[in-house]
């Protein structure tokens, strides 16, 4: 199995690289689906979550409330990291289940937005991270998710710096610039990862 790890900052662009890398041939394995599973009604995650943070963040169905939630820990260093100390094990558990099951020869993209963050340590071939100036994100979170400025850019304050995720990266792609150019750079890299992929199963 070839394992990419793939990262970026908040509305930068990486559901776009994913779904043109499926497209090739990849398989998507996305963090953030893990992060709602880790948290579903009944799981540990959500009971855990409840005690830290107290019932108030759930809803009359025992569903996490997540706008309550989010009120909490984004802005607050102290509460985020609470939160991160419970969901980041439990996304950590789901993925290694997902990857065990995984064909020999896959080629695997792990979508993983806090990769830095969060320090995820699996076995990866290849790090990419999709980037975007500052100004463009805001742009992009506030027109299409309804967000206001204030909470976009705490979002963006509460991850990783660029050059943090670059350090951390084998390859940087930007995601500024028109979706025809970006699209040739994935289907560029898909090129080398395929190189890549085969010289690894030839090892």
């Amino acid at each position: 199995m070839f394992l990419i790890g793939l990262t970026g900052g908040i509305a930068a662009g990486k559901s776009t690289v994913a779904k043109r890398l499926v497209e090739l041939g990849a398989v998507e394995i996305d963090a953030d689906v893990l992060a709602r599973v880790a948290v579903e009604p009944g799981s540990n995650g959500l009971k855990e979550i409840a005690n830290a943070f107290g019932v108030e963040v759930l809803n009359d169905n025992d569903e996490l409330n997540r706008a309550k939630l989010a009120r909490i820990v984004f802005g607050d260093d102290e509460q985020r990291k609470k939160l991160e100390q419970i969901v980041h094990p439990e996304v950590k558990r789901l993925a290694q289940e997902a990857l065990a099951v995984q064909n020999d020869d896959a080629i695997v993209v792990y979508t993983v937005p806090l990769l830095v963050e969060a320090n995820v340590d699996l076995p990866f071939d290849l790090v990419v991270t999709v980037e975007a100036p500052e100004t463009a994100q805001l742009e992009r979170m506030i027109r299409t998710r309804g967000m206001t400025a204030e909470d976009a850019i705490a979002r963006i304050k509460s991850q990783a710096t660029p050059a943090q995720r670059a350090n951390r990266a084998d390859v940087i792609l930007n995601s500024n610039q028109t979706l025809g150019r970006l699209i040739d750079d994935v289907d560029a890299l898909w090129t080398d990862i395929q190189r890549r992929a085969i010289a690894k199963a030839g090892d």
